[in-house]
């Protein structure tokens, strides 16, 4: 039998575009900009701190490198355990509420009607407002002399509380207060959410005779979980970083009892010149959110697997 010589097959070679490689130069300009702020705005402050709470330097400049004895100095310091137990008692406080209220003014507000624009205007209104404005209304609302509150309360015949000076009081007037200032970005974001509901899931529900309550657990509330959860997250986020309120309302007390995380960085940092320390609280404090936030999403992600 006659042998049959076969010749090796070509290489098979995928052409490749001409200007190709000039295309992903123009694409990395257009990222360039976003990439040069990100780097500059976030990750060289965040370096730099992570950096200066390992030494021990002040406002001058003058940095010695200590390591992690500012960590250990931190969690032998009672105001500062007293101040992270504050924060997480605020944000116990006011993440539930503003998360629910806002979760029913959004239902009872997503309405075509005037008076449901008017009261979203209203509610919405007081976020705009500065830290200052609004700590200055609720000033006036708790003083004991002249407050509202207190005058409400001589009225009645009773004795004013003078509620920012009260150790079990300070800090639910606080979060009283901010729920007043934070609610209109809850209800805005349940609103948009509501608003993508197809409507035929109503109408179908509704020719089923589905109850009120049947129609919010089996058909809103399973629509809008995923912000439902990504309010959450933010409320956290933001919770964790309470400052103004109590600086303005208490100054941290009576009896450190309003003072949280970050106005300890504050005064570690700007009255005392302590740099090193105030930047390992800062630390912490980023840790602290990094871990609250990635537990709520790991939560989430898995009820949306589930």
């Amino acid at each position: 039998m006659p042998s049959v010589a076969v010749e090796p097959a070509a290489a098979f070679t995928v052409p490749v575009p001409r200007g190709r490689g000039r295309q992903d130069w123009r694409s990395a300009l257009f990222v360039a900009p976003y990439l040069l702020v990100f780097v500059a705005m976030l990750v060289v402050p965040l370096a730099m701190g992570m950096w200066l709470s390992t030494t021990k330097g002040d406002l001058f400049g003058t940095e010695r490198w200590v390591g992690l004895a500012n960590f250990v100095r931190l969690f032998g310091d009672a105001i500062f355990l007293k101040a992270v137990a504050n924060t997480f008692y605020f944000v116990l406080l006011t993440v539930p509420f503003l998360t629910l209220a806002g979760l029913g003014l959004a239902l009872v507000l997503n309405r075509q009607e005037r008076w449901a624009a008017v009261l979203r205007t209203i509610f919405f209104a007081s976020t705009v407002l500065s830290v200052t404005v609004v700590t200055l209304v609720w000033r006036l609302v708790f003083l004991p002399d002249g407050g509202l509150l207190g005058v409400t309360a001589e009225a009645l015949g009773k004795t004013p509380i003078a509620f920012l000076n009260d150790e079990r009081l300070a800090m639910p007037a606080i979060a009283v207060t901010t729920i007043w200032w934070c609610i209109g970005l809850p209800m805005v974001l349940f609103l948009a959410a509501l608003q993508q509901v197809p409507r035929d899931l109503y109408e179908a529900a509704a020719l089923d005779n589905a109850s009120r309550w049947t129609t919010l657990t089996r058909i809103t509330l399973p629509a809008i979980k995923r912000t439902f959860f990504l309010v959450i997250i933010i409320e956290v986020i933001l919770q964790f970083q309470l400052f103004g309120q109590p600086q303005l309302m208490t100054l941290g007390g009576p009896n450190n009892s309003t003072r949280p995380i970050v106005l300890f960085i504050y005064e570690a940092g700007w009255r005392q010149w302590e740099l090193g320390y105030a930047a390992a609280a800062a630390q912490v404090l980023f840790a602290m959110i990094l871990i609250a936030a990635m537990v709520q999403y790991r939560l989430s992600s898995g009820k949306e697997a589930a």
